[in-house]
C-alpha cells in the first residue's frame, strides 16, 4: 500500500474520533437529556453537552479539549508489517496535532517537557494482532485524562465494602467506584470492567470494553443481567451529570472477564467521560476504507 494514501486514510480516522461522537453515544446523551427534569442543573448539563457535540461536528474540531490519550487496536493482515503501519499513525497523528485534531497533549514523565507532536515512548499506544482476513481493521480511542483519573481497582475480598471473592462482591466494588468518582472524569460516563486477569490485563480488558456499543448485548447471559442491573442501580445513586445530581450517572457499564490465579481476584473498572470517543474502519489493501465501523 503507498504510505502516504495510508496516512491520509488514518488521519481521517483520528479527525472523526476526535471530532464526532458516535450515533449510540449520541442516542445515549439524547435519552439521558430526555430523562432529567425541566430546569434542573442536571437538564441543564446535557443541553451544553447536546451543543458542543454538534458545535464539534460542524467545525471538524475536538469535542474535548482534551484528546486524551491515543490507543489504537489494530487487526493486521500479512500485507502489511507493523513498522510500516506504526510509522504511517506516527505520520498521521503528528499531522493531527499540527491541523488541531490533536491537542499537544504527550507530556515526557521524567523531563516534564511537552514533545508537541504527540510523540513518545507509550504514545501513541498501539496493540497488534495478527488476522487472515483481507482487510485490515484499525479501531482507535482518545481516553482522557479526567475520564481515567476515576478508573480504579480492587483486590477482593474487601472488607470494607463487605465484598467477597463473587459476582456479588464485584457489584459492589462498581458501585462503590460510580460512587467515589461522584460525576468527576465528566459524567455521565461509562465503565469498561474485567473481573480477575491480573493488574495489567485486567485494566487492558477493561478497556477493550470501550470497543463495544451502548445498546448491545453481552454474550454472557451472567454478565448481561449484571450489566443492566448495575446500570439501574448506579443511576439510582443520585450523582447524576458533572455530579450536579439527577436520574443519569452512567449511560453504560460494559463487563468482561479473565482466567485468574487462586491467589487473586481483581475487579478493573476504567471509567469513559460523556465525550466518549473511538471509531474505526476497514481498509483494504489497495487503500480503500470498505466500511466505518461505528457510523
Amino acid at each position: 500500500m503507498d504510505a502516504k494514501l495510508l496516512q491520509s486514510r488514518l488521519l481521517e480516522l483520528i479527525r472523526r474520533t476526535s471530532c464526532e461522537l458516535p450515533p449510540d453515544v449520541k442516542r445515549a446523551v439524547d435519552k439521558g437529556w430526555r430523562k432529567e427534569k425541566a430546569g434542573t442543573t442536571a437538564k441543564y448539563a446535557f443541553s451544553v453537552i447536546r451543543d458542543n457535540v454538534v458545535l464539534a461536528n460542524d467545525k471538524s474540531q475536538p469535542i474535548c479539549q482534551d484528546t486524551g490519550t491515543i490507543i489504537c487496536y489494530v487487526d493486521r493482515p500479512l500485507w502489511i508489517t507493523e513498522t510500516d503501519f506504526r510509522k504511517a499513525f506516527e505520520t498521521a497523528v503528528v499531522q493531527a496535532t499540527k491541523v488541531g485534531y490533536l491537542r499537544q497533549n504527550s507530556v515526557d514523565s521524567i523531563t516534564g517537557k511537552n514533545s508537541g507532536t504527540n510523540l513518545g515512548p507509550g504514545s501513541p499506544t498501539i496493540h497488534f494482532h495478527e488476522t487472515k482476513a483481507k482487510a485490515m481493521t484499525v479501531r482507535m480511542m482518545l481516553k482522557g485524562g479526567g475520564c481515567e483519573n476515576v478508573g480504579t481497582q480492587y483486590a477482593l475480598p474487601n472488607t470494607e465494602l463487605g465484598a467477597g471473592r463473587d459476582l456479588e462482591g464485584v457489584r459492589r466494588c462498581v458501585l462503590d467506584a460510580v460512587h467515589k468518582a461522584q460525576g468527576k472524569g465528566c459524567g455521565p460516563g461509562v465503565l469498561g470492567v474485567c473481573i480477575g486477569g491480573d493488574r495489567a490485563s485486567g485494566y487492558a480488558a477493561s478497556k477493550e470494553e470501550f470497543f463495544r456499543t451502548l445498546d448491545d448485548k453481552n454474550p454472557d447471559p451472567t454478565l448481561a443481567r449484571l450489566e443492566k442491573r448495575l446500570v439501574k442501580e448506579a443511576n439510582s445513586l443520585g450523582v447524576g451529570p458533572m455530579g450536579f445530581g439527577g436520574e443519569t450517572t452512567v449511560m453504560g457499564i460494559k463487563m468482561t472477564h479473565r482466567n485468574r490465579v487462586p491467589a487473586s481476584f481483581y475487579v478493573s473498572v476504567s471509567y469513559m467521560c460523556w465525550a466518549f470517543r473511538r471509531d474505526g474502519c476497514k481498509i483494504s489493501e489497495s487503500g480503500k476504507v470498505t466500511s466505518w465501523l461505528y457510523s
